[in-house]
C-alpha cells in the first residue's frame, strides 16, 4: 500500500474530521427521535460531502459504500467502506467518543485503515504488513497473558436488535464480567478496537460483524493482536462475529465467549 494513498486519506479524513467540529457542541441536545434522526443524517452527509469526491480522486477505481450497518460479502477488487460518524448518537448528545472510519478493502480483506477522533485529535492509521500507528507512534496490543487483569469490551453495532441476539450479549456479558477486571459496553466499536489496538484495552467482541468495523480489526492485527470468529476461525469480512483481542487472552476469551 503507498504511502502517498494513505496520506491522500488521512489528509480527507482530517478535513471531514475538521467540517464535523464545526457541526459538533458539548451544549448538543436533542428533544427526540426525529430531530436526533435528522442530525444523525446531516452528520453523516457532511462526512461523505467530504470524503467521497477526495478519495474518489486518491484511487478512482475503487468502488464505495458508506453503509455503516451494511455486512455480508463484497464483490472482488477494492472498495471504500466508510462510516461517515462512528458513534454519531454520540456526537448528537455532545459526548466526545465519536470517530470518522475509513478502510480500503481489497479482494475481501482491508489493506488501509484511518480512524480519526477529532475531538481528542487522535489519529489512528494501519496498511496492511505495514504496522499500525496513533498520530504517527507505532501501536503495540498488551502484553497481559490472564483475564482477571483485563478491560474487556462489546457493543452495539447497530439499532434494533432481534431479541435472541439482545440475550445472547447478555449472557457473554455476564460470562466476562465474572472473568474479566471490567466490561465496558459502548458505542462506537470501533473506538473499543482502536483501543485494543494501543493496549489501553485487551479485548473486544462482537456477535454481529458489519462490514464497517474492517477499519478497526486491521488497526488491531497490524498492532500484533489476534482476530477471529467467536469459534475461533480467521476473521472474515462476511463473517458474523468476532473477537479482537491481545495473544496472550485470546484463547481464554474465546473459552468464556463459548462457555
Amino acid at each position: 500500500m503507498s504511502q502517498e494513498l494513505l496520506a491522500a486519506t488521512v489528509a480527507a479524513v482530517r478535513r471531514a474530521g475538521a467540517r464535523m467540529m464545526t457541526r459538533y457542541s458539548t451544549e448538543s441536545r436533542q428533544s427526540g427521535l426525529s430531530e436526533l434522526l435528522a442530525n444523525l443524517q446531516a452528520n453523516d452527509a457532511a462526512v461523505v460531502d467530504t470524503l467521497r469526491p477526495a478519495l474518489t480522486d486518491a484511487l478512482p477505481s475503487a468502488g464505495w459504500l458508506n453503509d455503516e450497518h451494511g455486512s455480508g460479502p463484497l464483490a472482488t477488487g477494492e472498495w471504500w467502506l466508510i462510516d461517515p460518524v462512528g458513534g454519531n448518537v454520540n456526537a448528537v448528545h455532545g459526548m466526545p467518543d465519536w470517530n470518522i472510519g475509513v478502510s480500503l478493502v481489497r479482494d475481501g480483506r482491508p489493506v488501509l485503515a484511518v480512524v480519526y477522533f477529532p475531538a481528542l485529535d487522535e489519529m489512528f492509521t494501519a496498511t496492511e504488513d505495514g504496522g499500525a500507528f496513533l498520530n504517527g507512534v507505532r501501536l503495540r496490543v498488551s502484553v497481559k497473558t490472564s483475564l482477571d487483569g483485563a478491560l474487556a469490551g462489546t457493543g452495539q453495532a447497530k439499532p434494533g436488535h432481534d431479541p435472541e441476539l439482545a440475550q445472547r450479549m447478555g449472557s457473554a456479558f455476564t460470562a466476562m464480567m465474572n472473568s474479566a477486571l471490567y466490561v465496558r459496553v459502548s458505542v462506537p466499536v470501533t473506538q473499543h478496537l482502536a483501543q485494543v489496538a494501543a493496549g489501553r484495552m485487551d479485548l473486544h467482541w462482537q456477535f454481529d460483524n458489519v462490514r464497517s468495523h474492517a477499519a478497526g480489526v486491521l488497526l488491531v492485527q497490524e498492532a500484533g493482536g489476534v482476530v477471529t470468529d467467536i469459534e475461533g476461525k480467521p476473521w472474515e469480512l462476511a463473517g458474523q462475529s468476532y473477537l479482537a483481542a491481545a495473544p496472550g487472552v485470546h484463547a481464554a476469551a474465546l473459552e468464556v465467549l463459548n462457555a
